[in-house]
């Protein structure tokens, strides 16, 4: 088999948040994606960061760049934020995400 064979380009895959919170306070499950796969630049970046017992802020800013629409767009930008709660739980499906 040629390398070349296995080589792809990253597809969003949906994440769905329907834990019973969720569905209590917002009565419908809460969607959101992510990129299947990342560069090794930035997946060795996020290796290191969740090492490192002090970097909880980089942390979070990396998965926060992660959190995407349908459309492959940064949910936070432009001055958007999430509630904090539902930002802990983005951040829990991004680093499962990353570890598959």
């Amino acid at each position: 088999m040629k390398l070349k064979e296995l080589a792809t380009k990253p597809q969003l895959v949906k994440i769905i948040l329907d834990d019973e919170d969720i569905i209590k306070e917002y009565n419908e499950p809460l969607e959101f994606y992510v990129y299947d796969k990342q560069p090794l630049a930035e997946f060795i970046k996020f290796s290191v960061t969740s090492q490192e017992e002090q970097n909880h802020a980089e942390m979070v800013d990396f998965c926060t760049n992660m959190i995407l629409d349908e459309a492959g767009e940064k949910v936070m930008s432009d001055g958007l934020l999430l509630p904090n709660s539902i930002l802990v739980k983005c951040i829990n499906e991004v680093v499962k995400q990353l570890g598959k």
